[in-house]
């Protein structure tokens, strides 16, 4: 449950200030998710008072005249009229707008509601098009599909093209994030978070020019992936010692052999100590037989459902990809620490697993940089409970292995990123 701090301010209009434009200042606090003001007085035709809200920068994020008494605002939506932002800690001010003030002068009542951000798991897909580029859908009707499989957030990923700010859907409940897939002869590659990740056109015919466009991608503050790097049509062949880049997606839609060899690759690159977080998305274009939105799906472990605390998360590899949405859900711990984050090892501490929703059978694996531990297969569906004290300092990462529909042999549905311990 989000802790919710409430202030009540008081301010006096008197009669002499009619038509004038007053200020009243508050300290916004840090890690605010959503922020919500009512204001009340004595309301008729001798007494107005306009609202409007500047930021600790000085810019004005809104205004409603009289007309709204109650307004919130936060980093993925806002009443009509207020503007969407991240809610910086500072000095804003709430403009009093003395319209008409009566003989008495009028007094008037803010309360002010911080709602703070609360560390939760949210689910979505971290690449996907619209009829923008190849898909089938538009960005609003995509929005809305996600929003009704269940997702938290969506990142689409259109090839070449930005999403505009106009196109960005807005659905109650679901954080759209924009993306660009640069889309290459050589390879694909997700830039998440900004709007216009280049400068020059998409294309170019040389390794120079590649790089030049991952670098800028860099410099607007993109979050890079290497997209499919083993997949069976569309590798990735440019060399990844030239390039930034934050993240690698080793699981591309349904799980089948170009997935296994990139997830070798990855655990190649980690035991050599390079810490890249991997991620999943289902590269949804329609809904097709095995080909939906959502399979595979990554859960991040976010401080809010603000699109950088997301991408915050996915960057730092707070995360973990399933086969579906209604997979198994995974905790895991090392003395306080969780996925992604890097702790000092210590020789009696052990790491700690919870899995809800396994089945029979299921196979969980701990991988290391150079071993693999097994569980004994799960015995029964339900929820399974581990230990496990490593040896030595190094990473841990969690792969949970199912055989589908009852006819597949088993594959993962699980993969977790790595906990270091240093």
């Amino acid at each position: 449950m989000a802790r919710i701090e409430t202030r009540v301010l008081h301010f006096r209009i008197e009669p002499g200030q009619q038509g004038l434009y007053l200020t009243l200042p508050f300290s916004m606090p840090e890690h605010v998710e959503q922020f919500e003001l009512a204001y009340r007085y004595p309301k008729n035709p001798n007494n107005v008072v306009d609202l409007a809200l500047v930021d600790a920068q000085g810019i004005q994020v809104g205004a409603s005249g009289s007309n709204k008494t109650d307004i919130f605002i936060s980093e993925i939506d806002a009443t009509p009229g207020y503007t969407p932002c991240v809610l910086q800690a500072g000095e804003w001010q709430i403009m009093a707008g003395a319209y008409k003030v009566g003989s008495e002068g009028i007094l008037v009542e803010y309360t002010l509601h911080f709602v703070f951000k609360e560390p939760r798991w949210l689910i979505g897909d971290t690449h996907s098009h619209t009829n923008a580029s190849d898909g089938i859908l538009s960005a609003q009707a995509l929005a809305e599909h996600a929003h009704n499989q269940g997702f938290d957030y969506l990142i689409i990923t259109n090839h070449n093209i930005s999403l505009s700010p106009e196109d960005t859907p807005k659905v109650p409940g679901l954080t759209v994030i924009p993306g660009y897939e640069l889309t290459l002869y050589g390879g694909h590659a997700n830039f998440l978070g900004v709007r216009e990740p280049i400068d020059e056109p998409f294309f170019c015919n040389d390794v120079e020019g590649v790089v030049a466009r991952f670098k800028k991608a860099r410099e607007k503050g993109a979050i890079i992936v290497i997209n499919h790097p083993t997949h069976e049509y569309l590798p990735f062949t440019f060399d990844l010692q030239s390039l930034p880049f934050d993240l690698i997606e080793i699981w591309n839609g349904p799980m089948r052999p170009a997935n296994l060899a990139a997830l070798g690759m990855w655990q190649k690159m980690l035991a050599a100590g390079k810490r890249i977080p991997a991620i999943a998305g289902s590269d949804y274009h329609q809904d097709r037989l095995g080909l939906v939105l959502g399979v595979p799906s990554t859960l991040v472990y976010a401080q809010s459902a603000a699109p950088r605390d997301i991408l915050d998360a996915l960057r730092h590899g707070r995360s973990y990809m399933v086969f579906q949405r209604e997979s198994a859900r995974l905790e895991m711990h090392y003395a306080g620490a969780g996925l992604g984050d890097s702790i000092a090892w210590q020789a009696d501490q052990n790491l700690e697993i919870t899995i809800q929703g396994v089945k029979a059978g299921d196979q969980i694996k701990l991988i290391g940089a150079d071993f693999v531990y097994e569980f004994p297969a799960v015995e029964a569906d339900g929820d399974f409970e581990g230990f496990f004290a490593p040896q030595q300092p190094g990473f841990l990462r969690l792969e949970l292995w199912q055989g589908l529909f009852g006819v597949l042999p088993p594959m993962p549905v699980l993969i977790s990123n790595p906990i270091w311990m240093d």
